[in-house]
């Protein structure tokens, strides 16, 4: 691989780090199967593109698209909350009405070019670092302990007085505004937003937090955020090597097969060394 590609497979690696940790904290903090990913992602994009496209500057097409998330996230929660719909239907649901508007979003059209040369890869950076220190602080804070409290044991944390449909509500629409975040960079940085952009973006959130896990296998909260990026990132490592790799004679579009392969491998890792423990 050439300094071309290390550095997009460091980016994207940053980019889907922010994904992966609005993944985290819907599937592993709250407990919660969000299947609202997918739209998010491309919500993300949509917003940021057509923002950069009328003028608006490239950090408040982000903060918009971070808020665009956030509230599909909150309408994640209300469906759940409310209208008593399992959790998986709920993202489901929200994810295939996105789908819409993000087509009416964009005018009507399924995909937006952007002027190259956005200048975001300091910015993705940045951000990230920020994603990571806020997001490490926030599962220590009072309000993060209520959260991975409510992922353990919900009828308990109702026991101590923590309202636990605001609470749900509060981590799901932080988990979509950062995979909405994720899919805004994704969006600046490849100068295009494509309505078929957010497909795969929970099995590539998913083996990027499985990996990450395994490389950095601690407890700590802070630990755990920070595992979820260098998780993206070998997780794109990996996915380049084995492309570029002559001996197993894969291609570009083995890309699914290759991460749907490394999920199971690590998962039936997993699953054999608890086995052996009984």
């Amino acid at each position: 691989m050439n300094d071309g590609e290390w550095v997009i497979i460091l980016q994207m690696g940053l980019v889907y780090g922010i994904v992966t940790i609005g993944i985290f904290l819907s599937f592993r903090v709250l407990n919660f199967a969000d299947m609202t990913c997918d739209g998010a992602f491309v919500l993300g994009g949509c917003l940021s593109a057509i923002g950069v496209k009328n003028g608006l500057p490239a950090s408040l097409a982000l903060i918009l698209a971070f808020l665009g998330g956030s509230t599909a996230g909150l309408a994640t929660a209300w469906l759940h909350n409310f209208c008593k719909i399992a959790d998986i239907l709920a993202g489901i649901l929200v994810a295939f009405m996105l789908y819409s508007l993000n087509l009416r979003i964009m005018g009507g059209v399924p995909n937006v070019t952007l002027d190259a040369g956005n200048g975001c890869g300091v910015m993705l950076a940045l951000t990230g670092i920020f994603v990571i220190l806020a997001v490490g602080y926030l599962l220590v804070s009072d309000f993060g302990l209520a959260l991975r409290g409510l992922g353990q044991n919900r009828h308990l944390t109702r026991s101590y007085g923590i309202h636990t449909a605001n609470t749900v509500a509060t981590g799901l629409a932080m988990s979509n505004g950062l995979i909405a975040l994720g899919g805004a960079f994704f969006a600046l940085t490849q100068s295009f937003c494509d309505i078929g952009s957010g497909a795969g973006t929970l099995v590539v959130g998913l083996a990027s937090l499985v990996i990450g896990e395994k490389v950095l296998p601690f407890r700590s909260p802070a630990v755990a955020v920070a595992a979820c990026v260098v998780g993206s990132v070998v997780y794109r490592l990996l996915i380049g090597f084995a492309l570029h790799s002559d001996v197993l004679f894969l291609r570009s579009s083995d890309l699914n097969l290759i991460t749907g392969l490394l999920i199971v491998v690590t998962m039936a890792m997993r699953g054999r060394r608890k086995k052996c423990y009984l």
